[in-house]
């Protein structure tokens, strides 16, 4: 093995294991909070030396990490970035161009302020299945600043309909201009919500947007991790799936969704059938993610 990609591997590691003891809020304790600020800086210099710089290390990623907390309860960093991103897209990206949209989004988070959205290495994955299924009817779960909707917009066919559920107002706000701004803002309804708010969402799915059974063709799931599977078994209990819809989740190794994966590996060949997608999460290229596309048998 070359030192380089021995380099590589270690950095990968060891900002794995720091980012997970962030998150979790073990590094709150004494010792502990210095193991993690080494372990990260130990990062940082290892993967300098491996002469291919993780684009996640840095100040902005950083402090998401240490502000988890507030992201997991408003999924808004809370340093601006998110509206900050509204003012750079209407700066930097053509009106009206959807591929010019998301290049400027993918730009904004290479060299600006890193983002929880999809990315481009598992954004081509969803790309592929959309164009693939050619879905009529799909849900998102999980809007943030719109960054999924606009790469499946872009994907789906001209008369399919796209109904996005975000928790946040606040980013339904900013992922409605965005989607305004790429003149696609007419094919993404943005429902303010969480289906498992107890019922509201989806009865306004079901009777404000025609939710019924056997209606959707496509899921992408990419919001809370601990509610993938909730929401999934929400989806199948109202049956608005029909043999050969797809859903695909995002995140399913970092920062994980561990039921949910066991759920599909239970039903592998009865009810799914399930294709796990090895790649990346967002804009690096060390530390690897895991994209499940799951279709539904019945």
């Amino acid at each position: 093995m070359r030192a380089s990609s021995l380099t590589s591997l270690v950095a990968g590691a060891v900002v794995g294991t720091a980012t997970g003891a962030l998150r979790s809020g073990r590094v709150h304790r004494g010792r502990p909070v210095l193991w993690a600020a080494g372990a990260l800086g130990a990062a940082v210099v290892a993967n300098e030396l491996a002469g291919k710089p993780a684009l996640f290390l840095r100040w902005s990623f950083l402090r998401m990490l240490l502000g988890h907390r507030r992201l997991q309860t408003t999924w808004q960093v809370g340093d601006g970035r998110e509206d900050a991103l509204v003012a750079y897209v209407t700066r930097h990206a053509r009106a009206g161009d959807v591929d010019d949209v998301i290049r400027a989004i993918d730009r904004f988070c290479l060299e600006r302020s890193f983002l929880i959205n999809v990315g481009e290495d598992k954004g081509e994955i969803l790309d592929r299945v959309v164009r693939r299924i050619r879905p009529a009817v799909l849900l998102e779960l999980g809007t943030y600043c719109g960054y999924s909707a606009l790469r499946m917009v872009r994907a789906m066919p001209p008369d399919a309909r796209l109904h996005s559920i975000e928790f946040s107002p606040a980013n339904a706000r900013i992922a409605r201009r965005i989607l305004e701004h790429a003149g696609v803002g007419d094919r993404v309804t943005i429902v303010v919500g969480t289906l498992g708010d107890g019922g509201p969402t989806m009865e306004r799915l079901r009777t404000e947007h025609g939710f019924a059974a056997g209606a959707l063709d496509f899921v992408f799931v990419d919001h809370d991790k601990d509610a993938y599977l909730p929401d999934l078994r929400r989806i199948l209990d109202r049956q608005w799936l029909h043999p050969g819809s797809v859903v695909v989740a995002d995140n399913v190794r970092i920062p994980g969704a561990p039921a949910y994966r066991q759920f599909m590996r239970m039903h592998e060949g009865r009810h799914w059938r399930t294709t796990e997608h090895e790649a990346h999460t967002e804009y690096q290229s060390l530390v690897k993610d895991l994209v499940l596309e799951s279709e539904y048998l019945g």
